[in-house]
C-alpha cells in the first residue's frame, strides 16, 4: 500500500490528539472537546502514555488510524508550521485534517479495489476515482469535511460494484490480494474508534440476521460449516444480516460474504474463514478472531484488527500487522 496512506507520527503535530472530540466511555477515560489538546499530549507532540493507553482507559486511541492524513496536513498543507507556533491557523488546520482523513481512507479502499483482478472491468473508473480524490485532497483551500463526505458518497457505489465483482461467483478466491502468509510492518499511530465504520461505504443499516443463528447457507454456531451448494453445484455464499452483536459464528465458512457495515461487536469468529468477505465499515470491537483466516478479506483495515481479539493462529493479510495486544503464543 502507498506509504502516504500510512500514519507517520514523527511528521505530524499530534493532530489526532487535538482536532477530534471524544466523550468519556469504554473507549476514552475523559471528555475532550474538538480543537482542544488531550492532556496526555506532550510539548513534543507525542503521547505521554502511548505504551499504557489501554491500561489508562484510552482504548479508542489505540484503534484510530488517520491513514497518513496527519503528516500530509502538517508537512504539505501547513508547510511544517505547527498549530502551537501559529495559533490563528489552528481551526482551519483541524478542519482540513478531518477532511483529508476521510479522503485518505477512501484512497486506501480505492487502491485495494484497483488491485482486485475480478474488478478489472472497473479499472478506468477506479483510476478516475483515485485521481479525483487526490485532486480534491490537494485543493486544500476549498476542502471541508462536508465536501469530503459528499465525494465519498459519490464514490461508494463504485466500491460496492468492485466488491460485487470480486465476490459474485463464490468459491472464496483470494483475488490476488497479496500473499496468504501473515505480514509484518510498522504500526502507525492508532487512530479511530471501533472498527472503521464509515458512512456512505459501510451502510450499517440493520439487516434480517440476528445474533446467534445468523447464517443462512453457512456453518452457524461452532459448526465449521461451509454452507450448501446451489443448483449448479457451486458453494452457496452465506447470507447474513447486519445486527450480529455477539453472534456465534465459530468455524463458519464466510468466504465471499457481504459483511459491509455489520455490527460484529463481541462476535465469536474463532476459526472462521473470511476469505473474500467484504468487511468495509464492519464493527469488530471485541470480536474473537482467534484462528480465523483473514487472508484476502476485502477492505479490512488495521483499525478493525486493532479493535478485535486474535491470537498467534489468526491469519493476517500481508499488508497489515498483527496487533501488539494479541497474545503471541510464545
Amino acid at each position: 500500500m502507498n506509504p502516504e496512506l500510512r500514519a507517520d507520527c514523527s511528521k505530524c503535530f499530534g493532530l489526532c490528539c487535538v482536532a477530534p472530540a471524544f466523550s468519556r466511555s469504554s473507549d476514552f477515560a475523559i471528555d475532550k472537546p474538538a480543537g482542544h489538546a488531550c492532556p496526555n499530549l506532550g510539548e513534543d507532540f507525542r503521547c505521554g502514555i502511548h505504551t499504557r493507553l489501554r491500561d489508562r482507559g484510552f482504548t479508542g486511541c489505540t484503534v484510530y488510524d488517520c491513514f497518513g492524513a496527519g503528516q500530509h496536513v502538517a508537512q504539505v498543507v501547513a508547510a511544517g508550521r505547527d498549530w502551537r507556533a501559529d495559533p490563528a491557523s489552528a481551526p482551519r488546520m483541524f478542519e482540513v485534517f478531518g477532511a483529508v482523513r476521510i479522503l485518505h481512507e477512501l484512497l486506501w479502499y480505492l487502491t485495494e479495489a484497483r488491485s482486485l483482478p475480478r474488478a478489472a472491468p472497473l479499472a478506468e473508473e477506479l483510476d478516475d476515482a483515485l485521481s479525483s480524490t487526490r485532486s480534491l485532497r490537494d485543493a486544500a483551500q476549498e476542502l471541508t469535511p462536508e465536501v469530503a463526505e459528499r465525494h465519498r458518497e459519490r464514490i461508494a457505489p463504485l466500491l460496492r460494484e468492485a466488491s460485487r465483482l470480486a465476490r459474485e461467483h463464490g468459491g472464496g478466491a483470494r483475488n490476488g490480494a497479496g500473499p496468504r502468509e501473515q505480514g509484518s510492518g510498522k504500526a502507525g499511530k492508532p487512530a479511530g474508534r471501533g472498527g472503521g465504520g464509515e458512512r456512505g461505504l459501510g451502510g450499517a443499516a440493520a439487516g434480517a440476521g440476528a445474533a446467534g443463528s445468523a447464517v443462512r447457507g453457512g456453518g452457524g454456531d461452532g459448526g465449521g460449516g461451509g454452507g450448501g451448494r446451489d443448483r449448479r453445484g457451486r458453494r452457496a455464499v452465506p447470507v447474513l444480516g447486519r445486527q450480529l452483536i455477539g453472534a456465534k459464528l465459530r468455524g463458519t465458512d464466510l468466504r465471499d460474504a457481504d459483511l459491509r457495515g455489520a455490527l460484529l461487536i463481541g462476535a465469536d469468529l474463532r476459526g472462521a474463514d473470511l476469505g473474500n468477505a467484504d468487511v468495509i465499515g464492519a464493527d469488530l470491537r471485541g470480536a474473537d478472531l482467534s484462528g480465523a483466516d483473514l487472508r484476502g478479506t476485502l477492505f479490512l483495515i488495521q483499525s478493525q484488527l486493532d479493535a478485535a481479539v486474535g491470537d498467534a493462529s489468526t491469519k493476517v493479510p500481508a499488508r497489515l500487522h498483527r496487533p501488539a495486544h494479541w497474545p503471541s503464543g510464545e
